[in-house]
């Protein structure tokens, strides 16, 4: 019995020398949030439909405490954003609400959002969200939508503001708030469908 559970054991470790993909099957998704007072829509609706496709999420903030959005759902982060590997993960989500100014001049976060874009990945943000996409300088020379109340800033970061509820550009996803979660959801789903 011994020898029968070493070779499974042998087996099991094998395969993932072998088959590397293997254990690499199940897609990530980070979704970045503020260590209080996200927006709980841009969060969680996002969050169910990515679960719903196969997608793993992970959750990053600036803090482990459990997070309260704006709404009143709390939420644990299981990451802090200093610790993430851009490489583990097929999209990088920073979701909006009031408490996603803390990352407006966060240089973890604006290089998160740099590197993500240099290896290719599938950045999106919502709500007031994309402007740190924007102080970042990724949105040079780019469509993409905001909050209203952050349109200009957009602008003067050098990106084309358009105002519409979700803006795609390239592997870049912008939407303008909670009212926009579902579609922005999609189409994040869909870029990482055509990635493949």
């Amino acid at each position: 019995m011994k020898n029968f559970l070493r070779l499974i054991l042998f087996l099991i470790i094998f395969s993932f020398y072998v088959f590397p993909g293997f254990a690499k099957d199940i897609q990530k998704i980070l979704m970045i949030i503020a260590s209080q007072n996200f927006r709980d829509e841009e969060l969680l609706i996002p969050k169910k439909l990515f679960e719903k496709e196969g997608y793993e999420v992970v959750i990053a903030s600036t803090s482990l405490k459990p997070s309260k959005g704006m709404l009143g759902a709390v939420v644990t982060p299981q990451i802090l954003i200093d610790k993430v590997k851009i490489g583990d993960y097929s999209a990088i989500v920073f979701v909006g609400g009031v408490g996603a100014q803390e990352y407006f001049n966060h240089p973890i976060a604006h290089k998160i959002a740099r590197e993500a874009v240099s290896q290719g990945k599938v950045l999106a943000a919502i709500c007031i969200a994309p402007r740190i996409l924007a102080e970042a300088g990724v949105l040079k020379g780019k469509k993409a939508t905001v909050w209203v109340s952050e349109g200009k800033v957009l602008e003067e970061k050098g990106a084309y503001y358009t105002g519409r509820s979700v803006e795609i550009d390239g592997k870049i996803i912008t939407a303008s708030g909670p009212q926009a979660a579902e579609e922005f959801a999609k189409s994040i789903i869909k870029l990482l469908k055509t990635k493949k």
